[in-house]
């Protein structure tokens, strides 16, 4: 049986406006309501990009901070069983600060012994390049390779000003660096040592009736940022050590070094992957020859499908999943906001607001779910009495 439909609004004693809004159809009525909260939600969003856009060089540490602190967080409590938490986290620091130095100290002695060979080999690549586009199947004649290498000529005359300018800002930038990196330090030891604390105080100035929840999603956000770290690292160190060993069998020079820059530009997914392998494809074929660099090339491929298919959904799971389209938007605001660094955090922040927001709805069923449960047995009470 059909329902009959229902009457239509009183207006009687309703303001003239009222009226004029039963003129408008009410799909307009209703897009105009979604289009005014969605206009001040993205007018809030814009003045939040540029107030994290104006705070980046604080901001950045201190997310940096928070990354190293979930993977350091659980090196922390082992030692804290044994010795005060204070101690403890000044060990797990001064411990972290000495492995990075040694690592680029080899690095870094591997990088000067090598780079005569790699600047003669890269010299002789270039002149061999140059002899291919001349008898090769382009056949370009000695002007036009004059012609273009004039080009570039001119081009380094005519941004000889922004080059300068960027060269004079070097003692800026350095003095920003060491000013980030002691931010970096000072955080990440009172977010290791104070983090129950500091969050505990965060949740307290929360509205009482939101705390159970903030609290609730806090903590999911950051099972899934200590677990996305710890699993990037164990994907990044499969990456470089696969790679290194493969560039180190083909005695391609800087194997080592080129490991590193594997590692580090794996915490960035899909982009870093590729540019770390253009890298070691590059070098390869520029001192080892094309036959070298099409072995280094299915050895970067290898390692990648592996990294995948089988490295990430085992090692992450389902908990730290994120689509890649997000995965793209989120590494590029982070470029635009902040260089490489923003994209380094970007996709750990998204993954933590992914879990975040997931446990609130879960945890808002489970409410309503006990409510509707508790509802019925009531009525159920009601009625057998």
């Amino acid at each position: 049986m059909a329902l009959p439909a229902p009457p239509p609004p009183d207006v009687s004693h309703g303001s003239t406006a009222s009226r004029d809004d039963l003129e408008v159809p009410v799909g307009l009525r209703i897009a105009a309501a979604w289009g005014w909260r969605i206009l001040i939600l993205g007018i809030i969003a814009f003045y939040a990009l540029k107030l994290v856009n104006v705070l980046s060089h604080v901001i950045i540490p201190l997310v940096i901070a928070m990354l190293l602190s979930a993977l350091l967080g659980s090196f922390v409590g082992v030692l804290a069983r044994y010795l005060p938490r204070s101690l403890a986290t000044a060990i797990v620091v001064l411990l972290g600060i000495a492995a990075v130095g040694g690592v680029l100290t080899i690095v870094v002695n591997q990088f000067i012994d090598k780079i005569p060979d790699v600047a003669d080999n890269t010299t002789k690549g270039i002149n061999e390049l140059r002899e291919w586009l001349k008898t090769g199947p382009l056949g370009l004649s000695n002007d036009q390779l004059q012609a273009f290498g004039d080009q570039i000529q001119t081009w380094l005359t005519e941004n000889r000003d922004s080059l300068t300018d960027s060269a004079l800002t070097t003692a800026s930038t350095t003095a920003e660096v060491l000013t980030g990196f002691f931010l970096v330090l000072f955080s990440l030891f009172f977010f290791l040592r104070d983090g129950r604390i500091i969050w505990r105080f965060f949740v307290g100035i929360m509205p009482p009736a939101t705390r159970e929840a903030v609290d609730h999603s806090g903590r999911a956000a950051w099972g899934t940022l200590v677990s996305y770290v710890r699993a990037t690292v164990l994907v990044a160190f499969i990456d470089a050590f696969g790679i290194g060993i493969g560039l180190w069998v083909l005695k391609v020079p800087l194997a080592l070094p080129l490991a590193l820059l594997v590692f580090l530009f794996a915490f960035i997914p899909i982009i870093g992957a590729t540019v770390s392998g253009a890298v070691a494809i590059l070098i390869a074929g520029v001192n080892n020859g094309w036959v070298t660099a099409l072995i280094v090339l299915a050895i970067v491929i290898g390692v990648q499908q592996l990294e995948g298919h089988v490295l990430q959904p085992v090692i992450m799971g389902k908990a730290v999943a994120i689509h890649p389209l997000a995965v793209i938007a989120a590494i590029a605001g982070g470029l635009v906001l902040a260089g490489i660094i923003g994209a380094l955090v970007a996709v750990p922040m998204v993954a933590m607001f992914n879990t975040g927001v997931r446990a609130l709805i879960s945890r808002r069923k489970q409410v309503e779910a006990l409510l509707l449960e508790d509802s019925a047995e009531q009525e159920t009470q009601t009625a057998s009495a």
